[in-house]
């Protein structure tokens, strides 16, 4: 939240309310005219104004239908001496939230103040819930005993009670976004969003209205105010997931919020403030995009404070057995798997890394009855294809042995995709059921599936 706003042209009032919201722990400033308040609205966002009625250069009420016009979501409390009925609906009308007749006790203020807080953190947790960023996640639980993932969670378990930026790197499906979600909740602002978004899932020309928001009227289509990323995580963490997908204007405004902890909605006419944490995550080279030209040299050393590498699942096999265990259960699962079946998961290399595994594993435990088979892992054996091909002896054998191999990767595909449903596959692929079952035969003999 920004801080609170107070417009009282009486010194010793004024900064006698300042000092006791601040020892309640609620920021706040001062400012004595009408005037001074306009100049603050024009340069930043103001959450709440608490303003008098009798100022010396403007009517109170005046002077919020004028505020108004810059920001319709701050929260306006009227404070008076001659305090009227009229005068109160007539504020009230104007959309004030309250109106306060002095004298009053300063805890009735400052429990209002907190009703207000309380109020806009549940706004911003439904907008949350409503764009699927925030969801209910347990602790997030990072399982293994291999050296290379504990010496990743050392780490993440040095950096998370800091405020430093961390920069998570690896492949993708390695577990980025679990390692982001444990370095929040092991951090102070645990009780604060964590707020991700992808940067590779979505258009450029959307991204920036996601990450920084919008005014109405911003751009065709923007018919309302909209909050960004930015803003939703204000006092928590930002998960920037492959942030090398970036262009390089968005970067710019990245390393801004970086540098100055502020940033403009599109369309919009003032900074607002932000205290938040970002974590950035990329399973690209970043060091090569920034020799390319394609990724920001400053930004690059900004987010690289504290940079920690997510082993793939190839680096850290041993971990299989604990994470299939951990997938079973985590699924409800009550099914085993048997000896053969773990050799067959820890003789492939997993490309697609955890996710991968997840995926293997649900499918697995859709088609065992009781415990998981070998053929129930639906994966490729450990592939010898480029053996197959490198063994030929003319370009034509070359071409028939690639065209095979390309053949038994589709195949491959839809088995996965259909649960190893045959007579779907032989649909797609238009081809006779006899046919399908001779190729994969085949192509299982000379272990290529």
């Amino acid at each position: 939240m920004s801080d609170v706003l107070i417009i009282e042209d009486k010194a010793s009032f004024g900064e006698m309310l300042r000092s006791s919201l601040e020892d309640a722990g609620i920021p706040a400033r001062l400012v004595k005219r009408g005037r001074e308040a306009m100049q603050v609205f024009k340069k930043e966002k103001v959450e709440i104004a608490l303003v008098d009625l009798k100022l010396p250069d403007i009517d109170g009420i005046d002077l919020v239908r004028e505020l108004k016009k810059s920001d319709t979501d701050t929260k306006f409390i009227i404070m008076t001496a001659f305090g009227t009925i009229e005068r109160a609906v007539e504020a009230m009308k104007l959309g004030v939230y309250d109106f306060l007749t002095k004298p009053f006790e300063v805890e009735q203020l400052i429990n209002l103040l907190n009703r207000i807080i309380e109020e806009q953190k549940c706004y911003y947790e439904n907008i949350l819930l409503k764009d699927n960023a925030a969801k209910v996640y347990g602790f997030p639980e990072i399982v293994g005993k291999s050296l290379a993932i504990k010496k990743a969670a050392e780490m993440l378990q040095k950096a998370a009670p800091t405020d430093a930026t961390v920069l998570l790197l690896g492949e993708s499906g390695t577990g980025k976004e679990l390692f982001a979600r444990a370095c929040h909740m092991l951090s102070p602002r645990k009780e604060g969003s964590f707020v991700d978004i992808n940067c590779a899932a979505i258009p450029h020309e959307l991204l920036e209205n996601e990450l920084f928001g919008s005014e109405k009227g911003a751009f065709t289509g923007a018919v309302a105010r909209k909050l960004g990323k930015f803003e939703l995580a204000n006092k928590g963490t930002i998960l920037l997931d492959e942030i090398g997908d970036l262009d390089l204007d968005l970067q710019a405004k990245i390393l801004r919020v970086l540098q100055e902890k502020t940033f403009e909605r599109l369309g919009g006419t003032y900074s607002i403030k932000v205290d938040i944490r970002i974590i950035a995550a990329s399973n690209k080279d970043l060091i090569e995009l920034v020799r390319a030209g394609r990724f920001r040299e400053d930004l690059y050393y900004r987010i690289s404070v504290f940079p920690i590498k997510v082993p793939s699942l190839k680096e850290r096999k041993e971990d299989i057995p604990l994470l299939v265990d951990h997938i079973l259960k985590k699924m409800r699962s009550n099914k085993g798997i048997s000896a053969e079946a773990q050799a067959k998961l820890q003789g492939y290399n997993w490309p697609g890394n955890i996710r991968e595994l997840e995926n293997t594993i649900e499918r697995a435990i859709i088609i065992a009855r009781d415990t998981i088979k070998p053929d129930h892992i639906l994966i490729p054996i450990a592939a010898k294809s480029d053996d197959f091909i490198e063994s030929a002896k003319t370009l034509k054998e070359a071409g028939s042995r690639g065209r095979e191999r390309a053949e038994a990767i589709v195949i491959k595909r839809m088995l996965d995709e259909t649960n190893g449903n045959k007579s779907e596959v032989a649909r797609r692929l238009r081809v006779s059921y006899k046919t399908l079952l001779n190729r994969i035969k085949k192509y299982k003999k000379e272990n290529l599936l």
